[in-house]
């Protein structure tokens, strides 16, 4: 069921977005030969309206194949692509992105009024009660009961479950001071946390200290923490929930280039179907967020300004906007060629650091130093 979802949130990126290409293409008069979904060997194929809609067999991307959009094959035809001015060759590949960040904005405006569990202001004002202690754990054999109140640790006053949270987690030390009020009265227990192994929703394992406590559970309905916003408020939300995402974006892109930022943390295919997989968990409105922000994400990809990418082929109409005149073709061919190296590299670089986020790197590496290769 995860795969066919996710095939299914793929095909929309990608249908949306060779879709801006193709309308806006046809709105310019430009003749479309082929617009096609997915790579590889055609699985259906119908001819509309002189354009050849084909549905492949790799559902990894999709191309909109127009008439002369090869500068050495383009026979100045009047409905070809390299026939029409700058404006309109640089209005068909932008409105590729441009849609992307649309469908990001609609899924950002249905889950703001839909309403969504917000899990953190769930617990946000949760007291330090304990409600749960873990069998065997640090916590049971430290003596501590269901309905102790944590007053501190280490010093430091607690007045809210996140806060138990984070000092316990982010402890250095063997042991653990806690302040308890227990029955209206206080007493003071020692307590050594465990490191626990844990793993995130890409399987990858974590140690993280714990004491095997938990809150008192949420009982009722007024217990949980719905966002949401009215219909109009929603595309005021949308719009900073877009720009947010943007912005937070660049940053990452940023920082990787000048090296505050691994590389390794950017993500693929593979995470992609991770972060999916751990959404369809959630619900359907945080399946929804997660398809405004890959959407919002490939239309950011897109424009960087890198052959084969949307942002290159800008960048190369830029260019000839500013010189008069395209650059010459031996140039053109080597500028996508050298883009093409670039993003084939970045391409398999992401892969590996997909495979290793999930552990088939390490396992991989097991399964050949146990057979000896």
């Amino acid at each position: 069921m995860t795969l066919i979802v996710f095939i299914f949130i793929l095909s929309i990126l990608i249908l949306v977005h060779e879709w801006g290409h193709y309308i806006t293409a046809r709105k310019c008069k430009v003749r479309v030969e082929q617009f096609a979904l997915g790579f590889g060997p055609k699985l259906y194929s119908k001819v509309y309206d002189n354009t050849e809609f084909c549905l492949c067999a790799i559902p990894l991307g999709g191309f909109v194949k127009m008439a002369g959009d090869e500068r050495d094959k383009c026979l100045g035809k009047n409905d070809e692509f390299f026939s029409k001015s700058y404006g309109q060759r640089a209005l068909i590949i932008l409105m590729g992105p441009v849609v992307n960040l649309l469908l990001a904005y609609i899924c950002f405006w249905f889950v703001f009024v839909i309403g969504y569990v917000d899990m953190d202001l769930s617990t946000k004002n949760l007291a330090p009660l304990i409600g749960e202690i873990a069998p065997h754990s640090p916590a049971q054999i430290a003596g501590l009961k269901l309905g102790d109140k944590i007053k501190s640790i280490n010093g430091q006053n607690i007045e809210r479950w996140p806060q138990l949270q984070d000092l316990i987690s982010g402890s250095t030390g063997d042991h653990l001071t806690l302040n308890i009020e227990r029955a209206g009265h206080r007493i003071t227990i020692i307590i050594a946390p465990q490191q626990q192994d844990t793993h995130d929703i890409f399987g990858r394992h974590h140690l993280t200290r714990r004491i095997g406590v938990g809150p008192q559970p949420i009982n009722s309905a007024k217990d949980i923490v719905i966002t949401r916003y009215g219909f109009f408020e929603s595309f005021a939300k949308a719009g900073e929930e877009l720009w947010t995402i943007t912005i937070k974006t660049y940053v990452a892109l940023y920082e990787m280039m000048i090296g505050e930022r691994s590389p390794k943390e950017a993500m693929g295919i593979v995470g992609m179907f991770f972060v999916i997989q751990f959404a369809l968990t959630i619900g359907f409105a945080f399946v929804l967020h997660i398809l405004g922000v890959i959407s919002a994400s490939l239309a950011i990809f897109n424009l960087l300004p890198v052959i084969p990418l949307d942002g290159g082929h800008l960048f190369l109409i830029g260019i000839e906007k500013l010189r008069g005149k395209a650059l010459s073709l031996k140039a053109d061919q080597l500028i996508t060629k050298t883009g093409f190296i670039l993003i084939c590299m970045l391409a398999l670089f992401v892969c590996y650091s997909d495979f290793e986020r999930i552990g088939w790197i390490d396992n991989i590496i097991k399964l050949f130093r146990g057979t000896g290769l």
